[in-house]
């Protein structure tokens, strides 16, 4: 990761906010209520297939995280809920139950639409209301998987943290918080506006995995900023929610879009439990990702022994396609059928056709995660553990041989090209060098000694007798042939 990266992952974290952004007007102008007319507006329940499906299961026996701003515990639709939590901010209450950050109310909305239990009517009249009574009671607010336990891990997002702790610190620490203490499915209704996620990530969300649990998490709000799904639902493996609005149609304000997202869901037209007891309207990805989160936890419930990928390949599998036919950007594998989910036959798989983080690692990092400093020691489970303790894949350092062949061929190359420029110089050389001359020796002509005069007779003269030696001075063998260097020609 370079740096410039880093710092514009940084800036989208800092504005990592919960994905309800859509909802906020919507709360700021809903006065809270106390009337049990609240259950009346949960249309998801029955066009979802969420009424059908509780023939088979209603969530018994799991455990679901919520990391959020934190869970008020005293609602009465939660009364019994919550089975343990903490806060992660260093700025909350220690059991998570203390309603914090930019968004205090946020929390509190996701667990009612998750795992509220409604309450009984402070008459004896019945409610009105035609979906089933949980255990709680016919009034308020009834959650997917009404029989189902909630943690709550407090996290402070969208504002400045008094407790000190960045986004990128909390969001790791809280999901291997959840897996410690036996979360089966754990809701992320939050996002940010950047499709990338630290590096510091990877390793929780892959021990998240490795561990068997099933992670739901929003894709988003246009309205809020979301134009494209952002992180953390763009990691492998994770299950992405899209928005849908009141028509079933993909919503315009209350979802983004992008190629992670795995389903849709209502995400508009909401309603939810606020802190101190009240409710109110909301809308946003983040009500969709509850919705989402407990058809999971209704599945796990029913097949204890399911795979995390066999849970999330059931729900996207079972989903009305809608849109471009196929997966596409806006809805995914289509619109959730939590009845399909809960009752058809769903072909076993071993591969989550989301992906998986720890193939996306190994592809995409180079550093060694080994050296991710290991989370506190968790607080004793009640859940026994079903699968060996988690193992980081580490990146294997380059060879030294790797790294020297560079620099042997680059010096192979180099001896080449001096050798063939000396070649040349020498060819050159001997091409302007001119042939050998020599120089003739001196030679001193032969004397010849003249014949003895004869004494002056009378008769005619003598005839010479001949001579053999040279008749020229010229004709004399040559002496010794002396080299002649071409740079002093003489």
């Amino acid at each position: 990761m370079t740096r410039a990266t880093g710092r514009r992952i940084s800036s989208a974290l800092m504005a990592l906010a919960l994905a309800g952004g859509a909802s906020t007007a919507a709360l700021a102008l809903a006065t809270p209520a106390y009337a049990d007319s609240w259950r009346d507006k949960e249309y998801w329940l029955a066009e979802s297939g969420i009424t059908k499906a509780w023939d088979v299961s209603k969530g018994a026996g799991v455990k679901i995280a919520v990391i959020d701003s934190g869970v008020d515990g005293k609602h009465p639709d939660l009364a019994g809920v919550l089975a343990g939590g903490a806060d992660i901010s260093e700025a909350g209450g220690a059991n998570g139950q203390e309603s914090i950050g930019a968004k205090p109310e946020h929390g509190t909305l996701v667990a009612t639409m998750l795992a509220g239990r409604g309450h009984q009517p402070e008459t004896a009249k019945p409610s009105a209301s035609a979906a089933p009574a949980a255990t709680g009671g016919p009034d308020g607010i009834i959650g997917v998987a009404p029989e189902a336990q909630l943690l709550s891990v407090s996290t402070w997002l969208g504002s400045a943290n008094p407790g000190g702790k960045s986004d990128q610190e909390q969001i790791p620490e809280a999901v291997r918080w959840a897996v410690d203490n036996g979360a089966r499915v754990i809701n992320i209704s939050l996002g940010s506006t950047s499709p990338e996620w630290p590096q510091s990530w990877d390793a929780a969300f892959l021990y998240a995995e490795q561990k068997d649990v099933v992670i739901v998490a929003a894709a988003g709000n246009r309205v809020g900023g979301n134009v494209q799904v952002g992180a953390p639902a763009t990691i492998p493996g994770v299950l992405t929610v899209a928005g849908l609005d009141r028509t079933g149609v993909a919503s315009i304000d209350s979802s983004s879009q992008g190629i992670s997202i795995g389903v849709a869901a209502p995400a508009e037209d909401l309603v939810g439990g606020m802190p101190a007891g009240g409710y109110a309207d909301w809308a946003g990805t983040s009500g969709a990702t509850p919705i989402v989160s407990g058809v999971a936890a209704l599945i796990r419930s029913k097949w204890p022994e399911m795979s995390a990928s066999q849970v999330i390949n059931r729900i996207v599998s079972t989903a009305k396609d809608a849109g471009e036919p196929g997966k596409d950007p806006l809805y995914g594998f289509g619109v959730l059928n939590a009845e399909a989910a809960l009752k058809a036959d769903v072909p076993e798989t071993k591969v989550n056709p989301l992906g998986s983080i720890s193939d996306w690692i190994r592809v995409h990092r180079r550093g060694n995660l080994a050296t991710t400093p290991a989370a506190a020691a968790p607080a004793p489970s009640s859940a026994a553990p079903t699968l060996p303790e988690a193992t980081v894949p580490v990146a294997e350092k380059p060879s030294q041989l790797d790294s020297a062949v560079p620099a042997v061929v680059v010096l192979g190359f180099a001896c080449l090209f001096v050798g063939i420029i000396a070649a040349a110089a020498f060819q050159l050389r001997a091409a302007m060098r001119p042939a050998a001359k020599t120089v003739p020796a001196k030679t001193t002509p032969e004397k010849t000694v003249p014949p003895p005069t004869a004494p002056p007779s009378a008769g005619p003269p003598p005839t010479a007798p001949p001579k053999y030696g040279p008749e020229r001075a010229d004709k004399a063998e040559p002496g010794p042939v002396k080299s002649v260097d071409s740079s002093n020609p003489t």
